[in-house]
């Protein structure tokens, strides 16, 4: 059964790949599972029809018969799981890149997110400029410490799995920022990940939906 998954219909970063429906067509990519995907307008995420698939009113949502589920990082694990390629065999790596997805969207994710927050919605604020350096150091401490824990290897625990692809595209929102740029081996780390054939092929779905309109199927 092919599954469905949702995007925006409307890419909020310009084809950029950040919307976390990436994560999902980057997934499905990986494991060389079909999927469908069905665009949604930010009307349309707030009705009944998508909170009875989302409660929070968000995307990416996944569909495949009878299962639904939302949030990015459940739906990789369902995929990783249903599928070789993003987990490995032995028992305990398997369990070693499962905790790293936890940890890109527990423990690296939150600073950065909150960075965007402090940008896009408190730039007008008295307090932007003091607690600007403030979020960007807190965002410092976890690349450092990630940089340290990567050091000089391709992935995050042997080979490339669902933890490095969370991982990725978590950092990957840090672009904008210069951040990135002071920490050469995760900037190098991020540039593997995204020479894949599967993220060019998930890339360039997303970038599709943004240049040329809404579509139904990739």
């Amino acid at each position: 059964m092919i599954p469905t998954i949702t995007a925006f219909e409307s890419s909020p970063d310009r084809g950029q790949g950040l919307a976390r429906d990436m994560r999902v067509h980057w997934a499905l990519e990986e494991v060389g599972q079909p999927y469908d995907v069905r665009l949604v307008s930010f009307k349309e995420m707030k009705q009944p029809a998508h909170r009875a698939l989302h409660p929070f009113g968000q995307i990416p949502t996944y569909e495949e018969g009878d299962l639904a589920l939302f949030e990015s990082g459940s739906i990789i694990f369902h995929i990783a799981q249903r599928h070789t390629g993003l987990l490995p065999d032995d028992a305990n790596a398997r369990a070693r890149a499962i905790t790293w997805m936890f940890a890109a969207v527990s423990t690296v994710e939150p600073p950065i997110l909150e960075l965007q927050t402090l940008k896009f919605g408190e730039g007008d604020k008295p307090w932007f400029e003091q607690r600007l350096p403030l979020v960007k150091d807190r965002i410092r401490d976890r690349l450092r410490e990630l940089s340290v824990r990567l050091g000089d290897s391709d992935w995050l625990d042997g080979a490339f799995s669902a933890g490095d692809l969370m991982m990725v595209h978590v950092l990957a929102r840090l672009r904008p920022s210069g951040l990135l740029e002071e920490y050469p081996n995760l900037a190098a780390y991020i540039a593997r990940a995204e020479a894949r054939p599967a993220f060019k092929r998930a890339f360039a779905a997303q970038l599709a939906v943004f240049a040329d309109g809404p579509k139904a199927a990739v």
